[in-house]
């Protein structure tokens, strides 16, 4: 199994979604929140990700596409 440390940064209008969710779900990861600031206006997380490296980079693909920013 991989291991992948990101941070996420989320528009304000992705706040209410359940992205961290859906991604483990989704893609079959195990994701370990170590920091997290959600305002009315943005989000930022650090997250690790574990589970397979092409799941992550799938995973990863998945967010982009939804407008999140990924460090």
């Amino acid at each position: 199994m991989a291991k992948r440390k990101v941070t996420l940064t989320v528009p304000k209008e992705l706040l209410l979604e359940p992205i961290i969710y859906t991604m483990s779900h989704q893609f079959n990861l195990i994701i370990n929140i170590h920091l997290a600031d959600i305002t009315e206006d943005k989000g930022w997380l650090v997250l690790e990700l574990e589970g397979d490296e092409k799941h992550i980079e799938e995973g990863l693909a998945w967010v982009m596409a939804k407008g999140v920013r990924v460090e």
